[in-house]
């Protein structure tokens, strides 16, 4: 069953970002996110392999890579809210997406982009950027989703209304629950360098 396990999420894992960046729409980039009253948590399900390429983007940017810490959910304010847009929008901007085959001349590389760079790259330096205004790294976890049968990566910033995520696809922020995604797994906010399954919290 492990051996099966690890073949899909390696398989997903490895999958390309699908170049989309050229639909993305810049007046959503304004819009502000619809909080649910009861909103639904991401909860997991156990283990989950981290994808192939998290390794030795660790072992070089450990400060990254981290996602454990004494806070599991961000405190959202409007100052926080503009945060999240802002940072979303400037990387979605600032960022072309191109595959790390075209780029690098290999498949499946993680780390900070230039001017360029894949999914993985984007959510990556989302955080970054997130952790320099003051988010904990626990708060955003790196998050591995499927969509038409491709691999795609995201940011997911932990708030005490909800899992926002942060996707180069659009410049919109949105709550994990509204998103046509299948979210497969994300970084571990209880075990460093650790991967969890992701189900709906309480399911």
């Amino acid at each position: 069953m492990l051996k099966v396990l690890a073949a899909t999420f390696t398989a997903v894992c490895a999958a390309s970002c699908a170049q989309t960046t050229a639909s993305i729409s810049s007046t959503a980039a304004i819009q502000t996110v619809a909080f649910a009253a009861e909103p639904q948590l991401m909860g997991d399900s156990g283990p989950a392999f981290a994808p192939p390429a998290f390794y030795p983007f660790c072992a070089e940017r450990p400060d990254l890579c981290a996602s454990t810490g004494s806070v599991r959910k961000m405190e959202m304010t409007e100052a926080r809210q503009r945060e999240l847009r802002d940072v979303n929008l400037s990387v979605n901007r600032q960022v072309r997406e191109v595959s790390d085959l075209e780029r690098l001349g290999q498949e499946d590389i993680w780390g900070l982009p230039g001017n360029a760079g894949d999914c993985e790259d984007f959510a990556i330096l989302k955080k970054k950027e997130l952790m320099k205004r003051g988010w904990p790294a626990s708060t955003l976890l790196l998050t591995v989703v499927t969509v038409g049968g491709e691999g795609h990566v995201v940011l997911t910033a932990s708030t005490d209304q909800g899992d926002i995520i942060l996707d180069n696809r659009t410049n919109a922020l949105r709550d994990w629950t509204r998103v046509r995604y299948n979210f497969f797994a994300r970084q571990s906010q209880k075990a460093h360098g650790k991967w969890e399954r992701i189900v709906v919290a309480g399911a």
